[in-house]
């Protein structure tokens, strides 16, 4: 009867291990498929394939469908839009550095003729 009762229990827990290791290759599909991910079909397969590979390829799976967000994408938008707003205050500062160089040349050239006609007159 013993004997029968660790039979089952064997076979119970290769079961839970099984099915275990089917449920836990198929988290990154689950958040790629919760996020929407373009290449959701792509990570269950490679999930599928990383079974037979015991698992090598399931950190960089997870990886792979966790950078991938609805509201902004990749990521890449924030930054491109971040540079073309950079790009616009750099060139509204170099057109207020350069009328502060006119004015500046403007000024200088007013004193140095300031300082001249001082200069012719007392002589």
């Amino acid at each position: 009867m013993l004997s029968y009762v660790a039979l089952g229990l064997l076979v119970f827990v290769g079961l839970v291990l099984f099915y275990g290791i089917i449920a836990i290759h198929d988290i990154p599909y689950d958040i790629a498929k919760s996020r929407n991910h373009p290449h959701q079909d792509a990570i269950h397969v490679a999930g599928w394939v990383s079974l037979f590979t015991l698992h090598v390829l399931w950190p960089f799976l997870w990886i792979w469908a966790t950078l991938y967000r609805p509201e902004r994408g990749w990521g890449f938008q924030q930054v491109q839009a971040q540079q073309r707003t950079d790009e616009t205050l750099i060139t509204a500062l170099q057109e207020k550095l350069d009328a502060q160089s006119e004015r500046l040349t403007l000024l200088e050239q007013a004193l140095a003729e300031k300082k001249e006609h001082n200069d012719g007159g007392a002589l």
